[in-house]
């Protein structure tokens, strides 16, 4: 039986501190024997995914993760965030919705969903 509340710690831990400036800790820190990406413009493995957070920091050095909802059943971790890639000027960013599968507490697999926030709305609800 998986411990949900550690597995959503792993998450918020390592999707925070990668985003912080530091994949690698991340890697060591929460990663698995493997790691199998979905997302269609990532390739598999914790070395990819350092030289995507490395290069997305280099383009956006400024750029702010919040985390708004983390959710977990099973071996899965689902977060909903907000990526400002360019915190105070008019781009509003990105809405985000990750789901983590760990495997003994370690992040093994990642699907992704990315939207980005439009600059006007339908409704006054807000995308988070």
């Amino acid at each position: 039986m998986p411990d949900l509340e550690r597995n959503k710690q792993v998450v918020v831990d390592y999707y925070q501190t990668a985003f912080g400036g530091n994949p690698q800790k991340a890697i060591t820190d929460h990663f698995g024997p493997r790691y199998v990406q979905h997302n269609p413009d990532a390739q598999d493995g914790p070395e990819a995914f350092i030289g995507f957070v490395t290069w997305l920091r280099g383009e956006y050095p400024n750029l702010q993760l919040d985390i708004k909802r983390v959710i977990a059943e099973g071996d899965l971790v689902a977060t909903h965030s907000h990526l400002d890639l360019e915190p105070g000027t008019d781009n509003p960013g990105r809405a985000l919705a990750d789901f983590f599968r760990l495997e003994d507490g370690k992040v093994v697999e990642h699907w992704d969903v990315i939207q980005e926030v439009p600059k006007t709305s339908a409704n006054d609800n807000g995308m988070f």
